[in-house]
């Protein structure tokens, strides 16, 4: 680590939390392209066997796994009283896609809405009173999928990316169109070397080690994906090759503009949460001015982008919950 020390593991940080108030089993249902997304469902204890309950899909921050944040808000909304399915999107984890790690934000959204899906096939969730949080870049992906299935009847975001703004522009809007241009031509020449069989490359992502020079929003992520706090080794996986995508495949992201048309999923709620310190902060802004009422921006206090995907005493736990209660009644 170039003589570079880990940090310590922020207060109340939490990823891998368990509940002995929630049981789990593993799902696997197919989307729409016949490819199979593997899911975590989590079943409160106390769940009425004679009453049909709400639920919630729940997405993993962009390159990430299911274990890295998503399952930790799954367990956390079962033990409110929710039915909750946390899922690795296609390409991601345990989900099938090949090339491993490709961005297909079209194929992303279309996993939320088989997540849904299988939900509403489950006696004892309510198929009328179900809803969705994305965390990161799964704030975008199931902004789009929301635009265009109903049957998600209330949305919350937490830390959100606008993944095609941020592949475009960069965060506030600090990429040149040039710089743009430079890396389409460079997703192009790749192209041609892996069609002639050339190995796939990788891009973006989470660093692997600390330098005097390492931006301070590349530290926020490497004490999540590369350290214990967060680190997590899918199967057949290494705990390195997560935030990676592959470099031809990135670009598409550049055709992503998720936020067109958000207007139409009022009148179904929207929750944008964010940290007030968070980087990301601009992307839930945007989001909210563009989006239709019932809409609501919380800023919470002192948080930043990373601290939202595991730390328990920041997260805004009663707001969620009281969000999808009034929506989801």
């Amino acid at each position: 680590m170039s003589g570079t020390a880990l940090a310590a593991a922020p207060d109340g940080a939490n990823n891998f939390y368990a509940s002995d108030k929630v049981v789990t089993r593993k799902v696997v249902f197919k989307n729409q392209y016949r490819m199979a997304v593997a899911g975590k469902l989590f079943t409160p204890k106390a769940l009425d066997g004679h009453a049909k309950a709400a639920a919630l899909v729940i997405g993993h921050p962009m390159g990430a796994v299911k274990e890295q944040s998503a399952n930790l808000y799954a367990t956390q909304m079962a033990e409110r009283g929710f039915v909750t399915l946390s899922l690795d999107l296609s390409f991601w984890g345990e989900s099938e896609g090949l090339p491993r790690h490709a961005v297909s934000p079209d194929i992303y959204a279309e996993d939320f809405s088989a997540a849904v899906d299988f939900l509403r096939t489950q006696a004892f969730v309510d198929g009328e009173r179900i809803g969705a949080i994305g965390i990161c870049g799964s704030g975008s992906f199931v902004i789009s999928a929301a635009k265009i299935d109903p049957r998600m009847k209330a949305i919350a975001t937490v830390s959100m990316y606008d993944m095609g703004t941020a592949t475009r522009s960069a965060l506030n809007h600090s990429q040149t169109p040039e710089q743009r241009q430079q890396v389409i031509a460079t997703a192009a020449t790749q192209r041609d070397a892996e069609f002639r069989g050339g190995a796939t490359q990788y891009t973006g992502g989470t660093v692997h080690e600390l330098s005097a020079e390492t931006h301070p929003i590349q530290r926020e992520f490497y004490d999540f994906y590369r350290t214990p706090r967060g680190e997590y080794t899918p199967p057949g996986g290494s705990p390195l090759t997560t935030t990676h995508p592959t470099l031809t495949s990135n670009v598409k992201f550049m055709n992503f503009y998720p936020f067109n048309d958000i207007e139409t999923i009022s009148p179904r709620p929207m929750l944008f949460i964010t940290g007030d310190q968070a980087h990301s902060k601009e992307f839930s802004e945007d989001a909210f001015q563009r989006a239709a009422e019932p809409k609501e921006l919380h800023l919470v206090p002192g948080a930043g982008h990373v601290d939202l995907y595991d730390r328990v005493n920041l997260i805004p736990w009663t707001k969620l919950t009281a969000f999808f209660n009034r929506h989801l009644a």
